[in-house]
C-alpha cells in the first residue's frame, strides 16, 4: 500500500531537479532535493501557455535502482517523471484529480493512443450529470476533446481502470488539481512523452 510516509520518502529521495528560480530554492530545502545544475533540454523553451517556469520539461536526476521507462506521479508538486537510461528522468507539470478522486496505485500502460475518443464514465455523469450526461454518447478524438492529443491507459492487470495519463485542452489547468482522476500535461508535452512510452511499462501514481 502506497502510504503518505511513502511518498515522502520516495519522491524526496528519487529525484533531484533543475531549481532555477529562488522561490524554489526554498522548496528544495523543505523536501530535502539538492539543488542541481539545469539539465532540461527545454527547460527555457517557448512556452506559449504562460506555465510557471518550474511546470516546462526539465531534465533531473534520478537514483538509481529506478525501472527506465516506468512512470512516476508527484501529486503534491504535481509532476511527473518519466524513467531513462543513465540515472536520468524527463520531469513535466502536470494537473491531478480533484479532492477525492485521485487514486494512487500502481498500473501498467495497457496501450496508447494519438487524438483519442473520448465518453464520460458512469460515475462521472451520475457525480456531475449537468456536465457530462450530454456527452454520455462520446466526444471525436481532435483539438477540444478533453483527452487532448494523446493517452495513455492505465490498467490493473488485464482490467483497463478509466484513469488516464493525457493531453488537455485546457493548459491553464497544470500546476492544479482539476481533473476527475486523470493526469493531464500540455498537448505538446504529452506528445513528447508518449513517443517515448513503452506500452507494458509501470506507472506509479504516487499517494
Amino acid at each position: 500500500m502506497l502510504t503518505r510516509r511513502h511518498f515522502i520518502i520516495t519522491t524526496t529521495t528519487l529525484f533531484s531537479g533543475a531549481i532555477a528560480a529562488p522561490t524554489l530554492a526554498q522548496d528544495a530545502v523543505e523536501l530535502g532535493v539538492d539543488e542541481a545544475p539545469d539539465q532540461g533540454p527545454t527547460a527555457g523553451a517557448n512556452n506559449p501557455w504562460g506555465l510557471h517556469p518550474r511546470f516546462m520539461p526539465q531534465r533531473v536526476q534520478a537514483n538509481s535502482g529506478l525501472t527506465p521507462g516506468d512512470i512516476h506521479v508527484d501529486p503534491t508538486a504535481r509532476y511527473l517523471y518519466h524513467i531513462e537510461d543513465g540515472g536520468t528522468a524527463m520531469r513535466y507539470g502536470v494537473a491531478v484529480g480533484r479532492a477525492g478522486l485521485y487514486q494512487a496505485g500502481r498500473f501498467r500502460i495497457g496501450r496508447t493512443a494519438e487524438w483519442p475518443s473520448w465518453t464520460p464514465t458512469a460515475n462521472m455523469i451520475a457525480r456531475e450529470p449537468h456536465i457530462y450526461a450530454q456527452y454520455a454518447g462520446g466526444v471525436p478524438g481532435g483539438p477540444d476533446n478533453p483527452l487532448g492529443a494523446r493517452a495513455l491507459y492505465l490498467y490493473s492487470g488485464s482490467r483497463d481502470t478509466y484513469l488516464r495519463i493525457h493531453g488537455t485542452p485546457q493548459p491553464w489547468s497544470i500546476g492544479t488539481s482539476a481533473s476527475s482522476g486523470c493526469v493531464r500535461l500540455v498537448n505538446d508535452h504529452v506528445i513528447q512523452l508518449e513517443a517515448n512510452v513503452r506500452v507494458g511499462a509501470t506507472a506509479v501514481l504516487h499517494s
